[in-house]
């Protein structure tokens, strides 16, 4: 196999077990033998597994930009429509490693420094358990709901608690809601990958990380979302310098929802172009 195919298989290993689980859980050992060759091997071909991790997270990137080229012809609820599907079939193809795969909090990077795009660590919740957890995002669900279609939901809250399983405690939920208003397919699908993104952020135990970060921090409140308690921070550095002690915080002027979008997506590149080139010097 020649040396571009073996780096493309490798890549394409790796970002198998990276959507399977987080990038932190998958060894160079597994890599490896998943790819049928020795672990030396793999260092022949990439140093290391955060080289691997920034090549196998391009070809993910590429395929999601791919996902929303859409021609212009037609009614844009259609197009719409289409690209939204597109989007939920990578989120699902990625299963759950989405989240650190392309958001890591969300998170983007490379070996010289890392951002954080308005991501919040969850605050501590001392004497709350999982099941009082899940009542109160639920009941904030449910008050969001009510704030934004004026419908009272009416969800099975010990059922909740009850269901192992987080695909069908949403879906549960996603059943109540469509029987109680009229709500769009693409709408259903953002809160179905926005509840699994929020449950693998909790279950995920960041470790110390001695690496460069800057946190994009948003300034304005986000409108029509889900107001839980256990993400209201007001500390700048949203939990974040608890694990990274070389860590700066660069404050946006939007909201959470509209960071990755112009006008602000273009302030946030250019700044991280000025930090990157600085630490090349």
């Amino acid at each position: 196999m020649g040396v571009d195919e073996r780096r493309q298989q490798l890549i394409g290993v790796a970002l198998e077990l990276f959507s399977q689980r987080s990038p932190d859980d998958v060894s160079i050992d597994e890599i490896a033998s998943a790819a049928g060759i020795s672990r030396p091997l793999v260092y022949h071909y990439f140093p290391g597994k955060l080289s691997l991790y920034e090549a196998a997270l391009k070809r993910a990137a590429q395929d999601l930009a791919g996902r929303f080229d859409e021609p212009q012809e037609g009614p844009l609820g259609d197009r719409l429509r289409r690209v939204m599907r597109r989007f939920f079939d990578f989120v699902d193809d990625h299963g759950p490693g989405f989240a650190a795969l392309m958001r890591g909090g969300p998170a983007v990077g490379s070996s010289a420094t890392n951002a954080l795009i308005d991501s919040v660590r969850p605050l501590p919740r001392p004497g709350q358990s999982p099941e009082d957890r899940i009542r109160a995002h639920f009941t904030g669900f449910a008050r969001h709901v009510a704030d934004t279609y004026q419908v009272r939901l009416e969800l099975p809250y010990d059922e909740l608690v009850a269901t192992d399983d987080d695909h069908e405690r949403i879906e549960r939920v996603l059943r109540a809601l469509r029987g109680a208003v009229e709500v769009p397919a693409a709408a259903l699908e953002h809160q179905r990958a926005s509840y699994l993104d929020l449950r693998t952020g909790e279950a995920h135990r960041p470790g110390p990380y001695d690496g460069t970060v800057v946190v994009y921090r948003a300034t304005a409140p986000a409108p029509h979302t889900v107001r839980d308690p256990a993400y209201e921070r007001d500390d700048d550095a949203l939990g974040w310098d608890e694990v990274c002690p070389r860590l700066s915080v660069m404050r946006v002027g939007g909201h959470h929802l509209s960071l990755l979008d112009p006008p602000h997506v273009e302030e946030i590149a250019a700044h991280l172009r000025r930090e990157l080139a600085a630490q090349t010097r």
